[in-house]
């Protein structure tokens, strides 16, 4: 086994659009796009993780790895643990927690976020792109902020992460995307720390890991994955993967 292994929870009850995992792009399946970007990325085992047998399934006639999980998960992340110890026995090093709604998420992308953890110099590691002046007010946006300004591959602290601009946040802000890395003994540790005030109010699971001062490093990228989480996004996604067929 490699030292990397890149899980993707996913699940159909999302409740804004039910079934969104199955959404056909292209006449594909968006939770089998986001299998072949991490696949394409070239730098672990990749395993989609869910309770539904329906994605089990789908996955599993693709030719992928799918692992059947438990219904009662609080985040992806516990889900994402749940194949980390009982499918993989702890032995990757580094593992890549990987939304399902990004179809259109850059391989390279995940490759970058990869070989910084490689580096050491972080418990966790996420990514960011540039926010737009329209999405400022979106709350389906969430913005990450950190104390160095990043740009060209670069890496910095992030001081913050929120679905509404802070008008109090003298530090840079960006467009959060959904990826993290942790080490082993990051994901350990962040899975046996109880749910945090501001991880429920905002509805971030990052905020767990930065309540309890875990180190989370930000690194640009000059892409920007949609995440799906409406029928506008879909249609919205659909209409820009059609373009790049």
């Amino acid at each position: 086994m490699k030292k990397t292994a890149i899980i993707i929870p996913s699940r159909l009850d999302a409740q804004r659009l039910p079934n969104k995992p199955l959404k056909l792009i292209n006449n594909k399946e968006m939770i089998l796009h986001v299998y072949d970007a991490a696949k394409k990325s070239d730098s672990g085992e990749v395993y989609v993780a869910s309770p539904d047998q329906k994605i089990i399934e789908k996955v599993k006639s693709y030719g992928g790895n799918a692992i059947l999980t438990a219904k009662n998960h609080n985040t992806g992340t516990d889900r994402v643990f749940e194949v980390f110890k009982k499918t993989l026995n702890e032995a990757p090093s580094t593992i890549i927690n990987l939304q399902g709604d990004m179809p259109n998420i850059n391989p390279d992308s995940i490759k970058q976020l990869i070989d910084y953890m490689g580096n050491g110099k972080c418990e966790i590691a996420t990514l960011g792109s540039t926010l737009l002046a329209e999405e400022a007010n979106n709350q389906d946006v969430v913005k990450v902020y950190t104390k160095e300004k990043i740009k060209d591959f670069s890496f910095a602290t992030a001081s913050d992460f929120d679905r509404k601009i802070n008008i109090g946040q003298t530090n840079f802000v960006y467009h959060h995307i959904g990826i993290y890395g942790f080490t082993k003994e990051a994901l350990i540790k962040y899975v046996n720390l109880k749910r945090s005030k501001l991880e429920l109010e905002r509805n971030l699971e990052q905020m767990r890991a930065f309540e309890n001062n875990m180190k989370i490093h930000v690194g640009f990228v000059n892409t920007k994955p949609l995440s799906v989480d409406t029928q506008k996004d879909l249609d919205k996604v659909k209409k820009t993967m059609e373009k790049n067929e």
